[in-house]
Formats: C-alpha cells, structure tokens, sequence
C-alpha cells in the first residue's frame, strides 16, 4: 500500500480523534461530559448540560474536523481524501486519548460528507432537522439522515462515494444499537432533556 494513503488515513484519525465535546465542558467547568445523560462526547449529550453554546461549538468542531482531514488531503488526490475522511470517522468513534471509546460519528459523518459532497450534505442537514423538529428525537433524526446520504449518492451518480456512506451508516446504525432499542420501547431521550 502507498504510504501516503497510510499517513492520510493516520492525519484523518487524529483529526476526528481530537473530542471536543470532552475538552469543551471541561474547560467550562461542568466536568467529565460522560458521567451525565448517555456518557456520550457528542454534542446531544453536551445539550444535557444545558449549555447550548457548548452544545452547538461541539458540534461545529466535531463536523470541522471531518471536513478538514478531507480538505487537506484532497489536495493530493480524492482517494487520499476517501481514506481520510474514513480515519476521522474512526477516529471520532475509537480515540485513542479516551481508551477507543468516542462518540456516535454523526457530526463527524457529516463533516467527511461537507468535504465529499456538500450538496449531498444539505439533504443530511435538511432531513435531520425537519426529523428533529417533528419528533425532537436526535438519534432518529440521525439514523434517518444517515439513511438518505447512500441512496441519494446513488441517484446522483456517485456509485463509489454511495457505498463508502453506506458502509459509515451501517456504522452509525451499530453504534445506536441502544437508541433504536429505546426509540422501540418508548423510552427515547428527546432533544433538549436535561442529564
């Protein structure tokens, strides 16, 4: 394999391994982020410390850092902007600071999209939040945005960036194994509770 594929895959984890949501509430004092609502780093979780300030800048940073680990790898080819964006993706997920236990991936899935395909990423955009307005259920909202990125690379022609989402939306599925079990039984957290 190409070295360099290895070094943007290893650039793209770090980037997405950096955990902001984490390093965001510890610097403002709420303490560790993973001892309250879901234990999640993400930026659903940080909202539960009813900090929405803290909440959308954990967001921002954590889609940013998809983006960013593609746009700079981009530079030298698509496929090493492929490879990052996968790396930062992982890295979210399984950083290595926080023993491999990160957060969903959802922001930094959106992110890698900014970076791949932006007009894709408004369809992302548009269906979670017209999900989230109606049900006020962020992991559904999720779930249902991450299931229209595939189908509508697909529609648009682009077969091959298709099935890479395809394959990081099988794994944000995994990872709201749980948030699936309680969005079945009712007892879903909603937008906005406190932790």
């Amino acid at each position: 394999m190409d070295m360099t594929l290895i070094y943007a895959a290893i650039l793209g984890y770090l980037c997405g391994s950096v955990p902001f949501g984490l390093l965001l509430t510890r610097a403002a004092g709420l303490g560790d982020i993973r001892t309250i609502g879901s234990g999640n780093i993400g930026a659903t979780n940080v909202l539960r410390t009813g900090n929405k300030g803290l909440a959308a800048a954990t967001l921002l940073l954590d889609a940013l850092k998809g983006t960013a680990a593609v746009l700079i790898t981009s530079m030298y080819g698509i496929e090493f902007g492929l490879i990052a964006g996968l790396g930062a993706f992982l890295g979210h997920l399984f950083p290595v600071w926080l023993g491999f236990k990160g957060g969903k991936g959802v922001a930094t899935y959106l992110g890698v999209l900014i970076g791949l395909a932006w007009k894709v990423a408004l369809i992302f955009a548009v269906v979670w939040i017209a999900v989230a307005w109606l049900t006020r259920y962020s992991s559904l909202a999720a779930l249902l945005a991450a299931l229209a990125v595939p189908l509508a690379l697909w529609f648009l022609g682009q077969g091959g960036l298709a099935i890479l989402f395809a394959i990081l939306s099988l794994i944000v599925f995994a990872k709201h194994h749980a948030n699936i079990r309680r969005l079945l039984d009712g007892n879903e957290s909603r937008i906005g509770a406190k932790g």
